[in-house]
């Protein structure tokens, strides 16, 4: 097993290092706020451990697990902390009132991450349509990644797997615009139709 290096400390930053930690993985938790960090990686079932914000992740897969209008200036902060670093973008770039997205057009919170990134890093489009409560309690859940790199994509890939989830390869970094919208829509599913943020997306192959 790996290190994994997990930037932020909330919801989903919770529900993804338990999960993490649960599949035998070294979980490196990182938060601007080093008690929320050490009080996160004290909850976890096995030994974690915290890093400093800003300097370099022990793990090569970083998970970055802030809210979106944060995400970029994170990236950038950390600058060539990330050379070679596969980073996942789990983000969902939507408006307050959860209407739309908050993107440029023709463009992806996850493309958008990526020119904050350096040359060497991978960005990774993943988890981002599943909600943190499902991914803490269920199992075979569908994941979708969206990469240019196939080499980063196969890693995140076999994390993925790891956790006990089921990878599904979309395309391209420009296919997160598309993830992006398909978590838009859950969480207006989970508003309207559903009345639930209990639901997941799965793949039906026949």
């Amino acid at each position: 097993m790996s290190t994994i290096s997990i930037i932020g400390s909330g919801g989903m930053a919770a529900a993804i290092a338990d999960r993490t930690a649960k599949a035998g993985h070294t979980v490196e938790v990182i938060s601007r706020d080093a008690a929320k960090a050490r009080a996160l990686a004290d909850r976890l079932t096995a030994p974690a451990i915290t890093g400093t914000y800003g300097t370099v992740p022990a793990g090569d897969i970083v998970i970055l697990a802030v809210p979106y209008g944060s995400a970029a200036a994170v990236v950038a902060e950390y600058g060539n902390a990330l050379d070679g670093k596969v980073i996942i973008d789990i983000t969902n770039p939507v408006s307050k009132d959860a209407t739309g997205l908050v993107t440029p057009a023709g463009s992806s919170g996850a493309q958008e991450i990526a020119k904050s990134a350096p040359a060497s890093a991978h960005v990774v489009k993943a988890f981002n349509t599943l909600f943190g409560p499902v991914l803490a309690q269920r199992e075979h859940l569908d994941a979708f990644i969206a990469a240019d790199d196939p080499k980063a994509k196969a890693r995140v890939s076999t994390f993925i797997e790891s956790l006990g989830l089921r990878p599904f390869d979309v395309g391209g970094l420009h296919m997160a615009a598309t993830l992006e919208a398909l978590g838009l829509m859950l969480i207006g599913l989970a508003k309207n139709g559903a009345g639930s943020f209990d639901i997941a997306m799965k793949v039906d192959l026949g």
